[in-house]
């Protein structure tokens, strides 16, 4: 079984100085779990900069995830780049022995998440999504009142927030359904226990909106419990906002359930609200997942192969809107990423690993992270 064996805080080596890595390093100096032992990022100027700007100490900084990881001792990387990046980041770090908590969303398409599955196949290593929006107390007990519901009909969840963030996010073709939904989405099925079917979309981008992209988007999901989960958002909306996490409702066979997305968890059913847990919530939650799961060799949430149906939820939604809101079969979806990840895969020994599945669905339910057989070594190589 793979883990990690150490008593003090993990080392890691987190890539990308931008505005998310440095919030990331700031979690990071307080962190009970694991130590920041090296910053990678192409841009030398800036990791410096944002080392400095959070008050760490002498960490390693390069240009090279498996060079910054043997020069400091990091035994695991954060990937916190663009997510044009990610890929080579995991594949770099996967290929040199260290497993990867990487931000959403892991690919920007199901065809590229399935390349990754395969890699993290092939070399055994753990990757991860940081979904970080499911490490909230009040959503795990959100979970609980939906669970308490019986059968479910319908799930509402509507997003609307006022989001100014020059960069490339306002560049996006879908920076609602692309960098936002997949939260909500991802949210879905942590709170119902069920897997996308189909999905119907409409998008837009309004009149005013400072998006290049649309903003604005409705969207309806068929469960596979026969539930239908209903979601409206905008990150273009002033007035009237609702949490980032979106506001839900929930209705069943034995009463309904709301959660405000922030504190508030109501429960029509017995007259019983279930209460927040205490824990480490956002990222802080995400990576004490991951570290837990290094330490235990369990499989996290969001290990890559859970995390392909989030990301084609996204991806449905988009291809959905592209054709005027015609359903479009999630099991359909991954067949053609199959597809199109075998054509798009030019490293022979990837390539061998998703030759070898029977369909993407065999893919994303093989063995998960836990079951390979070698362990990583102290130095993070295998």
């Amino acid at each position: 079984m793979s883990s990690i064996q150490d008593e003090g805080r993990l080392p890691l080596a987190v890539v990308g100085a931008g505005a998310m890595g440095r919030e990331w390093l700031r979690m990071l100096t307080t962190s009970p779990v694991a130590r920041v032992a090296g910053v990678v990022d192409l841009d030398l100027d800036l990791a410096a900069e944002t080392v400095r700007a959070v008050g760490l100490g002498d960490v390693v900084i390069g240009t090279s995830v498996a060079e910054v990881a043997a020069r400091s001792g990091a035994r695991a990387v954060i990937d916190v780049t663009v997510p044009q990046a990610h890929r080579p980041v995991n594949e770099e770090a996967l290929r040199a022995g260290l497993p990867v908590l990487c931000e959403k969303p892991l690919a920007p398409t199901v065809a590229e998440a399935l390349r990754q599955v395969a890699l993290a196949d092939l070399t055994g290593g753990l990757l991860m999504a940081s979904q970080s929006r499911r490490y909230l107390g009040a959503l795990a007990a959100y979970r609980t009142a939906v669970g308490r519901l019986g059968d479910l009909a319908t799930v509402h969840a509507q997003f609307f927030h006022e989001d100014h963030e020059p960069g490339f996010r306002e560049q996006m073709a879908h920076p609602l359904l692309v960098d936002m939904s997949i939260h909500h989405f991802d949210q879905l099925r942590y709170v119902t226990g069920q897997e996308p079917v189909a999905v119907r979309c409409d998008s837009w981008n309004p009149a005013w909106s400072w998006f290049a992209g649309d903003a604005s988007a409705t969207v309806q999901i068929e469960l596979t419990g026969g539930a239908r989960f209903s979601y409206a958002g905008s990150r273009c909306t002033p007035g009237l906002q609702t949490s980032f996490n979106a506001e839900w409702r929930a209705y069943g066979e034995r009463g309904a359930a709301s959660w405000d997305g922030e504190t508030t968890v109501v429960a029509d059913l017995d007259g019983t609200d279930p209460k927040a847990a205490a824990g480490p919530e956002g990222i802080a939650g995400s990576l004490a997942e991951f570290v837990g799961a290094l330490h235990s060799g369990r499989t996290p949430q969001n290990e890559v192969r859970s995390n392909v149906l989030s990301i084609a939820m996204v991806e449905g939604a988009v291809r959905s809107s592209a054709l005027g809101g015609e359903r479009v079969v999630i099991g359909d979806l991954l067949e053609e990423a199959l597809a199109q990840a075998l054509a798009d895969e030019r490293q022979e020994d990837v390539l061998a690993v998703l030759r070898g599945w029977t369909s993407a669905a065999d893919g994303i339910a093989t063995p998960a992270w836990g079951s390979a057989p070698a362990p990583i070594a102290a130095g993070g190589a295998r």
